[in-house]
């Protein structure tokens, strides 16, 4: 069975679909079998990952609603060395749709156990709301990783998606749990961000990645040529970032320390 984790946060612009794209090629990069599933909308992790989301004939959308399966609607990203279930405006009718359909909150756990055995690890990354849609993310999941600004305002949206984590894990997934706090768009100069860092670490102890994503201008241009950070620049500070939190991941996974 592959490593399933939402990539999630409730608060918008922290970072979530950089992460999942970055954490996808840093990965692959290690020699990891990716996929992607972007539960978002907007589907920036689709076209970050060089995927036309407009030209897209089965996404995410139709493999919730049963009509394909996720090997139909699967596209390889042309740069990042793994696979991409797609989305796009589409997905936004889905949250009416799925209302009234049975399972409606484990359609991508179903769809996702036909494909389990070809992938090492599954990345959802998720809306900024608690939806149908990152319920489905949640749902299939073993953990959530939280990409999160040193900032005031990000703990107290924390404080929701913890509460979130917990109320999934004691009414609809038993496996889900919080596996860790990503930092990212860190600057070192800033004493806010130092302490709040500080103060994460002191309440999550080793919920807190050690690495640490910088605030870089290579990993923000990358979306706009369709390809990772990570491949985009490589010597970048934040692609070196993200390769080195892809090995801190998988030697959690070996060490069991993660789901």
């Amino acid at each position: 069975m592959p490593h399933i984790f939402c990539i999630a946060n409730q608060k918008g612009g922290v970072g979530k679909t950089t992460t999942t794209v970055n954490l996808a090629a840093g990965l692959a990069q290690v020699g990891q079998r990716v996929l992607i599933v972007d539960l978002d909308p907007q589907g920036n992790a689709t076209m970050g990952s060089g995927v036309d989301k407009r030209t897209l004939s089965n996404t995410v959308y139709d493999v919730l609603l049963e009509d394909v399966t996720i090997a139909d609607a699967r596209q390889r990203s042309p740069k990042g060395g793994y696979d991409v279930l797609g989305a796009n405006r589409d997905l936004a009718g889905a949250e009416i749709e799925l209302v009234p359909l049975e399972r409606r909150d484990r359609r991508l756990k179903t769809a996702l156990e036909a494909v389990a055995a070809e992938y090492d690890f599954v990345l959802i990354d998720c809306p900024p709301s608690l939806s149908l849609l990152t319920l489905n993310g949640l749902t299939c999941a073993h953990g959530v990783i939280v990409p999160m600004q040193c900032e005031y305002f990000a703990l107290e949206g924390l404080t929701d998606l913890v509460n979130t984590v917990k109320q999934v894990h004691a009414n609809l997934n038993r496996d889900l749990q919080l596996i860790g706090l990503l930092r990212v768009m860190y600057d070192p100069r800033i004493t806010l961000q130092q302490q709040v860092s500080d103060q994460l670490k002191a309440h999550f102890g080793d919920k807190v990645f050690d690495t640490v994503i910088p605030r870089n201008v290579r990993l923000a241009e990358a979306p706009s040529y369709g390809v990772p950070g990570v491949v985009f620049d490589p010597s970048s500070k934040g692609a070196q970032a993200f390769v080195a939190f892809a090995q801190e991941v998988v030697e959690r996974v070996a060490n069991k320390s993660l789901a």
